[in-house]
């Protein structure tokens, strides 16, 4: 089925946000996300490119989460394409500031932006992305704040063995993403599930 207008605006919308978001964790260089240290690790180990390796991953938890009834939708591809767009317009025009201080408020204030986008995103019932999707895939049985923390964290153990670092910005991310996504989307009342065994009648 086509979005509505309103799903439609919320999934634009939430997908510049996350971009932003991305940017700011990117920005602070204190460690990436798990999903970016996985890819980043196969990268390495293999010697593809870290786009064709994300294509390949994004595509293998897409059909993980497929198969377990999260079904894609125009949603997992525009938040892909939107959010990577997003992420080149703010990294063109910031730079990583030398300060240890202000690249740790970069990670702070990247915080609440990437819970907000991952909410609206997700809350517009359009389709998630790879690692959202992962995540949802297995809610029930465990909770969306922790099965992301474990798809974030099993990603960010991978890619540290294959030879990705990470640092304290990608603990921040496996921890405490997942808790600040479910709380956003509970003050926000949006229902991040897609229409999988947790999805609202």
């Amino acid at each position: 089925m086509m979005p509505s207008g309103r799903q439609f605006l919320l999934l634009l919308a939430g997908c510049v946000v996350l971009g932003v978001g991305v940017s700011l964790l990117l920005l602070a260089d204190l460690g990436s996300d798990g999903y970016s240290t996985l890819v980043n690790g196969i990268s390495l180990r293999s010697g593809l490119s870290f786009a064709v390796v994300n294509l390949l991953v994004g595509a293998a938890l897409v059909l993980l989460a497929a198969a377990r009834g999260v079904r894609p939708g125009p949603g997992t591809v525009v938040q892909v394409v939107l959010v990577g767009i997003t992420v080149s317009v703010c990294l063109d025009l910031l730079s990583t500031p030398d300060e240890l201080a202000l690249r740790a408020l970069l990670l702070v204030a990247a915080f609440p932006v990437l819970a907000v986008g991952i909410a609206m995103y997700l809350g517009s019932h359009t389709g998630a992305g790879p690692a959202e999707g992962a995540a949802l895939a297995w809610d029930p049985p465990v909770p969306f704040r922790w099965s992301y923390s474990a798809v974030q964290g099993g990603g960010a153990v991978i890619g540290w063995l294959l030879g990705a670092t990470i640092g304290v910005g990608t603990l921040a991310v496996i921890f405490l993403l997942g808790p600040a996504v479910e709380l956003v989307s509970r003050r926000l009342h949006l229902d991040v599930h897609q229409g999988g065994p947790a999805a609202p009648d």
